[in-house]
């Protein structure tokens, strides 16, 4: 009994030697990789907010209400800035979760302010195909109505050219 209580000691005694000489070696690799992680969220984050707030700005030049979609990416900032935060720290997980909440609410407004443009962009569009059929109209109207004043005027100057008696002299 002697020797197995022996052997599982050296075991240990191994284990924890092993344990005591891997994990320093093994821990900075899995930290730079979370870090990196973080990083490459963050820096996509930022991405997609320029994006977005690019996009906002060209459908409130349309004419877009996008006050909800500032409000969001209100939201969206808060998460990024949360992100450096946390990150600054060295919870490159919470800055990872507050990065990816960051882009996908941009990406969301991204999206949403697409829609919101093209609907500013409808009555625009409307108007625009009314005044191209009324011009193209007009002008079928303008050219017919001068054919009719031709083909009367035609007549007419026949008739008198006609009635009128040729002088001999």
């Amino acid at each position: 009994m002697k020797v197995d209580t022996m052997s599982a000691s050296k075991l240990f005694f191994v284990f924890l030697a092993l344990l005591v000489f891997l994990v320093p070696n093994l821990a900075p690799e899995s930290f730079a990789s979370d870090s990196d992680s973080a990083n490459t969220a963050i820096e996509q984050a930022e991405d997609v907010m320029a994006s977005a707030y690019e996009a906002v700005l060209e459908a409130e030049q349309v004419g877009a209400n996008v006050s909800g979609s500032l409000a969001r990416l209100n939201i969206a900032a808060e998460n990024l800035a949360n992100a450096h935060i946390c990150h600054g720290l060295g919870d490159f997980e919470n800055a990872t979760r507050f990065a990816n909440l960051c882009y996908n609410i941009g990406e969301e407004v991204r999206s949403e302010v697409h829609k919101l443009k093209i609907e500013a962009y409808g009555p625009h569009v409307t108007s625009l195909w009314m005044r191209t059929i009324v011009s193209i109209v007009s002008t079928i109207g303008i050219i017919l109505a001068s054919f009719l004043g031709w083909y009367v005027f035609k007549g007419r100057y026949h008739k008198r050219m006609l009635r009128m008696k040729p002088e001999v002299g």
